[in-house]
């Protein structure tokens, strides 16, 4: 008989005009890695935070049982004390703090009422090592990398004596070699009777960690299927999660490529604080009207240093080379020049440099052309409401109007705010930078479709990516990156991974 550490029965969660949940139930085994998939705004996030207190009792309905015994959390505390630790997408560290403080920060090494530093940081560093890391408990949350503080997110959660481990998308934002590493400790908690639920939209990865995988949608359990019981394709659980086959990953389409639009010649870039280091080494591309134009390269390499140094030296230090429009050379200095000369970047990190998350979907997509809407120096609000609303319903921005708070929309519909700000400003050339990151494979085939669409328009398009799979399903050439230098440039037609691979590996000669 299944040993059932968790137990949630008809769950339903209510937002003001919202049902975010609805009677949904999910039961996890004792020492068992259980995936969530669904698309972005099925209720995931918001059904971990039902369980973890984030959402207190008496906020939503339905039933919590942990370790057999009914639950009732009325926060994030009550939930730690029975064990159960969540680590967020937006990890919950002090970056000026060290390691070691923030490992223990809420449950201090304290004696007589004052911390125990030595027994802090030796606590610490054995934490460090159960998670795989060597760094010195004393160095600084900001002097390490993102893949790093995800695993002293881990270590902190050990320290909490943690039975249920709940995983918020923890490598949306780690390189290949991270994921790798974090999912391999996670494996290996699981081997020491430690029990996670991860939520993710990375199939191959659930595929290669997990035992069991709920799939929800619109708030609503779909079904659990067990991938020791008999073959779950990937396939299978798209279908679930978007309650319909997708045929084919990336939509069909047609190129029509014209004239130059774009050329990068010679372009230098160095690090804006460590002025002696090159991040781009003499780079040289170039993007045709209609064309989507892909850069790969691994975590470090210099893609996006490239593309925002070009979008008005908005990175880097002594930049050097030309940039020609339409064969004629252009100074792009500042991000001002930059979109005068219709080039417009959509960054990697949509909630700290894309979007204000406070404000509203209208004033987040005028944004990038005031200009356009405003009439003897004042902005006209009746004219930029129907722009935005225009742009929501064309893109499929799911809100009731353009007045909803954009922090409030899943990543998916965040991500189609950014390309509805840039296509508003009508630019000529737009890069993308990690376009997908984070968003389900439905609103992915959405963001592959409105790109398509910019480019049969004319647009020419950069799409940075750390998927080579996605570049070699939207992308009608690839340029590959390797320590700031431009090593291959193949046509997808003739393009594979591990071409690419060999490629974005190759060492300077």
């Amino acid at each position: 008989m299944p040993d059932h550490i968790l137990e949630m029965h008809d769950i339903t969660k209510t937002f003001p005009g919202v049902k975010a949940l609805q009677d949904v139930n999910l039961t996890v085994e004792r020492g068992e890695v259980h995936a969530i998939c669904g698309e972005n705004g099925a209720g995931k996030s918001t059904l971990m935070k039902v369980l973890s207190g984030v959402y207190p009792h008496g906020t939503y309905e339905g039933e919590i049982v942990f370790e057999g015994q009914p639950v009732s959390f009325s926060g994030i505390r009550d939930s730690e004390k029975s064990g159960i630790v969540i680590i967020h997408q937006e990890l919950a560290l002090s970056p000026y703090l060290s390691i070691a403080e923030n490992i223990f920060l809420g449950n201090e090494r304290q004696h007589g009422g004052r911390i125990d530093w030595n027994e802090t940081n030796m606590r610490a560093a054995e934490l460090l090592r159960r998670v795989g890391l060597s760094e010195n408990p004393i160095t600084k949350i900001t002097d390490i990398g993102v893949g790093k503080q995800q695993l002293v997110e881990i270590a902190k959660a050990l320290s909490k004596d943690v039975k249920l481990l709940i995983l918020d998308e923890p490598t949306a934002a780690l390189n290949d070699e991270d994921s790798t590493h974090l999912l391999g400790l996670i494996a290996g908690l699981r081997d020491h009777g430690i029990t996670s639920i991860i939520i993710s939209h990375k199939l191959n990865e659930i595929k290669a960690i997990a035992d069991r995988v709920t799939i929800i949608r619109d708030g609503k359990t779909i079904e659990t299927l067990d991938f020791h019981a008999g073959e779950v394709s990937e396939e299978r659980i798209i279908r679930g999660m978007v309650g319909r086959d997708l045929e084919s990953r990336y939509p069909e389409r047609t190129p029509k490529i014209g004239g130059e639009v774009l050329r990068i010649e010679d372009w230098t870039v160095h690090h804006p604080l460590e002025h002696g280091r090159l991040v781009v080494d003499s780079a040289n591309l170039y993007v045709r009207a209609g064309e989507v134009v892909g850069i790969a390269g691994l975590m470090g390499a210099g893609r996006t240093e490239l593309a925002m140094s070009v979008f008005g030296r908005s990175y880097g230090h002594n930049i050097t080379g030309n940039l020609y429009k339409n064969g004629a050379p252009i100074q792009a200095r500042t991000v001002k020049q930059a979109i005068s000369h219709g080039i417009a970047y959509a960054t990697e990190d949509r909630k700290r440099y894309g979007l204000n998350l406070l404000d509203d979907i209208q004033r987040n997509i005028s944004g990038s052309a005031l200009g356009k809407l405003a009439r003897w120096g004042r902005v006209d609000a009746n004219s930029e409401r129907v722009v935005a609303n225009r742009f929501r319903k064309s893109m499929r921005i799911k809100a009731p109007n353009v007045a909803v708070i954009t922090g409030k929309l899943s990543g998916g519909n965040q991500q189609k705010v950014v390309l509805s700000k840039w296509m508003f400003a009508d630019p000529d050339v737009l890069i993308l930078d990690e376009p997908t990151r984070g968003i389900d494979v439905g609103a992915k085939y959405e963001i592959y479709t409105i790109i398509n669409e910019m480019a049969a328009q004319g647009k020419a398009i950069i799409v940075i990516s750390s998927e080579l799979p996605e570049l070699l399903g939207i992308c009608d050439r690839i340029y590959a990156l390797s320590a700031g230098r431009v090593t291959g440039e193949v046509d997808t037609n003739e393009a594979h991974p591990e071409k690419l691979m060999q490629y974005m590996t190759k060492e300077k000669e």
